[in-house]
């Protein structure tokens, strides 16, 4: 895997150890980017320790749904297991305190066990998902059309619009995980893209989740391809 000016062949080119950033609803996936507004201190000191050393966060969902610890406000909240590793490659001040940087997904990881430090901010010892390091997902698998066609039943339902010459261009890959990515929908739906072990599953369903969003708010609606 090539992000910015580094390249990450094996689980020995990624530290045994990162910082993790949890935050709700935000899905970073391999080779994906992901903007970030941070102005809380104890990120803002995490990502300047993180320009200082070797430039990745692992990106995170706190538990969520019957799950969630009985005090959500906790400093210490319960984190799903797995999560994406990203390397800032944008970084910029805003001269009001905060920071306005991007990801670049890396490779999704395990949490293994949290390590007490004198940080501010968690860090944890992490098992990378080494796979996603070759940066060769099987394209092959994926229904384009269905994909497709449930994406544009979502844009009409939703009167929005889409510039269909660069979908068209794009790699299944680029299209699935792209899409994975912009999607609205909730910390569950997210995790389990970010979870579908292939590039084929995660489509098949982003494809479900987005036909039983379609069906419950509008109704029967046609996902075939016009």
């Amino acid at each position: 895997m090539h992000v910015g000016n580094a390249r990450y062949l094996k689980a020995e080119d990624l530290p045994a150890m990162i910082p993790v950033f949890p935050l709700t609803g935000a899905l970073l996936l391999p080779g994906g980017q992901l903007p970030l507004n941070i102005f809380e201190p104890r990120y803002l000191s995490m990502f300047d320790d993180a320009l200082a050393g070797s430039r990745l966060i692992g990106m995170v969902q706190p538990v969520f749904g019957d799950h969630v610890e009985s005090d959500p406000s906790s400093e210490a909240p319960a984190l799903c297991q797995v999560g994406c590793i990203g390397r800032i490659t944008s970084f910029a001040e805003t001269g009001d305190g905060r920071y306005i940087t991007s990801l670049t997904g890396v490779c999704r990881y395990r949490l293994i066990s949290e390590v007490r430090t004198s940080k501010a901010y968690r860090c944890f010892k992490i098992a990378p998902f080494v796979s996603d390091l070759s940066g060769t997902d099987d394209e092959r698998g994926v229904d384009r059309e269905a994909l497709l066609s449930a994406f544009r039943a979502y844009l009409d339902a939703n009167k929005l619009e889409a510039d269909w010459d660069s979908v068209e261009r794009a790699s299944n890959t680029t299209l699935v995980n792209s899409m994975s990515m912009m999607s609205p929908y909730g910390p569950a739906e997210k995790q389990a893209l970010l979870e579908a072990p292939d590039l084929k599953t995660r489509a098949e369903t982003l494809i479900a989740i987005t036909e039983i969003v379609l069906a419950r708010t509008f109704g029967d609606v046609d996902t075939r391809l016009q």
